[in-house]
């Protein structure tokens, strides 16, 4: 096996990762910005109210993204079977 292959398996798994999550982790980060904002508009400092929020929000992307996040996963199987398959022959 050679170094760029495992190179170019390695970049497209960490690219891969970091697509699939970038949607779920932007909702969460502004809904956490969100509910700090009214926190401390309203000086409400109970500190499990921003899980609630998030938990939701975030369930409610990976239902909307989650076609999208799975059909990555399978083009990123598909590309490391298709450079496993070419180093065979």
């Amino acid at each position: 096996m050679s170094q760029e292959l495992v190179l170019t398996v390695a970049r497209e798994a960490v690219l891969a990762t970091l697509y699939i999550s970038a949607p779920v982790l932007i909702v969460s980060l502004i809904v956490g910005l969100s509910v700090s904002v009214f926190q401390a508009t309203t000086q409400i400092q109970e500190p499990t109210l921003t899980f609630v929020p998030k938990i939701v929000a975030v369930f409610i992307s990976m239902l909307f993204f989650g076609g999208w996040m799975l059909n990555m996963l399978i083009q990123l199987t598909v590309s490391i079977f298709a450079h496993l398959g070419s180093f065979g022959s």
